[in-house]
């Protein structure tokens, strides 16, 4: 592939590997990664458990790599208190998300932090990096969340915090403002979770996906729905897809692209998109099991050259760390947006309309007809001389009013008809729903209960195994001991009966 046009020829849906005419970046996973002016920007990572904290970038016009070197904020102050950083923090497992001219990073793993997120920023046009204060109710520190930026918002949700808690909280914090805010929501939140992947749909609608706890790999999707804040559990079409996390998604139009992620045995080779209008997944092309492109911990960008747009996916873990390039060229899909995100009653009020419309259609259309009919009566009446042919207009007219206005009365009575039909239907769904509701939420109770009960198993089982030991080494301390008994006794017999036979001797002589 030639390094100055590596876009021509490139098929759609497939994934290439990007020359480069630079030595590479050092290879890493749980990074960041942005593309901005046709640059992608990688920043920290994790390497053999050693946190990065350099910035890394590639252009994409000569596919050549450099080092960013960042100059400090004399006004920022480090999460001791202790004056103005010396250098970007070594970090991974934090969000990033390209705001204007800024990289916007969200929590991450780092040491010696406080107990409260720390949000860093790198201004692009200047190359200062800052940490910067915040306000409002500031959540507690995490890694493995995700970040979504919408207008001038970042939504982010769940990950770990540094116990090792789960977390599914959602926070929004206003980038003008820099002001947190704690969202409240409805309904059955997502299982707290971390390394999972979220998506903004419609303005409206926050969608999360996969990710994982202590003990599974999740293939869930949960909606959020911002107008009412409640949480849904909508049932999905097309491929299968197994569970994974670690994973990475961006989104173009209507289509949400996830790539790699794994279950911490096995990579996901797939690269998968789904609709998020019909709520269709599709298997888009897949690689082979150990490629980089089947890693946990990788990143995935958009970037658009010359209106062309291209996904960019960099690093990750799968068994080796990776530090190669890839770009894929998305085939353009359909961006219709039917109406997938609705309740019954959402359902039932789209029927009314719907039959609302048909009625006035039918309305406009008669009436133009009988408006026409009158115009020309009036034509009629200019061009007679007496009043005759013109009440003979006027009569046909009135007939025709007549005609078309019960027309539409009896088409109104059938569409009022099907509308009492749609609202039973609804009244019955809504039942239905709530009963299935109800199922779930005793259905996870059990599950929580069931889980809280294994651990329980789990640590009476390590606590028997520690005791078992115990007793075993008493029983071999029990045995020792009595074979030191049993010779103690042996000897002190033999002793006894050497001085015996030495009294009996004496005597006798």
């Amino acid at each position: 592939m030639d390094v100055d046009n590596w876009r021509w020829g490139l098929a759609y849906d497939q994934w290439v590997a990007l020359p480069v005419s630079s030595s590479r970046p050092p290879a890493r996973y749980k990074h960041a990664a942005a593309v901005v002016d046709q640059k992608l920007y990688i920043v920290g990572g994790s390497r053999n458990g050693r946190y990065l904290s350099d910035v890394q970038v590639l252009d994409l016009s000569n596919l050549s790599w450099s080092s960013l070197k960042l100059q400090i904020n004399s006004s920022a102050e480090n999460s001791e208190g202790n004056g103005a950083p010396e250098a970007l923090p070594p970090i991974a497992g934090h969000s990033m998300v390209k705001w204007e001219k800024k990289l916007v990073m969200l929590g991450g793993n780092l040491k010696g932090s406080s107990d409260r997120i720390l949000v860093h920023c790198i201004d692009l046009e200047t190359d200062i990096w800052s940490i910067m204060e915040t306000f409002g109710e500031v959540p507690t520190a995490r890694a493995g969340h995700s970040a979504t930026l919408f207008g001038s918002k970042i939504i982010m949700f769940g990950g770990e915090d540094e116990s090792r808690s789960l977390l599914n909280d959602i926070y929004v914090l206003d980038l003008e403002t820099w002001t947190w805010d704690v969202l409240e929501t409805k309904q059955t939140p997502p299982p707290p979770r971390f390394d999972h992947t979220a998506a903004m749909h419609a303005e409206h609608y926050l969608l999360v996906f996969g990710g994982c706890s202590h003990s599974a790999f999740f293939s869930d999707l949960h909606v959020l729905d911002f107008r009412t804040m409640e949480w849904s559990q909508p049932e999905l079409q097309g491929d299968l897809v197994t569970p994974r996390a670690g994973h990475a998604g961006i989104t173009i139009g209507e289509n949400w692209y996830i790539v790699g992620g794994g279950d911490n045995k096995n990579g996901c080779p797939e690269t998968i998109v789904l609709n998020m209008s019909k709520l269709s997944w599709l298997a888009l092309t897949s690689v082979k099991q150990r490629e980089p492109l089947a890693s946990e911990g990788i990143s995935i960008s958009l970037a658009t050259i010359e209106q062309e747009k291209y996904l960019v996916a960099f690093g990750g873990y799968n068994g080796k760390y990776n530090n190669e390039v890839f770009v894929m060229r998305p085939k353009p899909r359909d961006s219709s947006r039917p109406k997938i995100f609705q309740s019954p009653a959402a359902a039932a009020a789209a029927a009314s309309v719907t039959a609302a419309y048909a009625l006035a259609k039918t309305e406009k259309l008669d009436f133009e007809k009988i408006e026409d009919d009158v115009s020309k009566g009036r034509e009629a009446r200019h061009s007679q001389p007496d009043g005759t042919f013109e009440l003979e207009a006027i009569r046909e007219a009135k007939a025709k009013l007549e005609l078309a206005l019960s027309e539409v009365e009896g088409e109104n009575s059938k569409l009022k008809q099907q509308i009492d039909e749609v609202n039973n239907t609804h009244a019955e769904l809504s039942k239905e729903l709530q009963s299935v509701q109800g199922q779930l939420i005793a259905e996870r109770s059990r599950c929580f209960k069931l889980e809280a009960q294994i651990a329980e198993l789990q640590n009476m089982l390590e606590s028997m195994q520690s005791i078992e030991h115990e007793v075993q080494l008493l029983r071999e301390q029990k045995s020792a001991l009595e074979q030191h008994m049993e010779v103690a006794s042996t000897v002190q017999r033999q002793g006894s009966g050497s001085v015996w036979r030495w009294i009996a001797g004496g005597t006798s002589s």
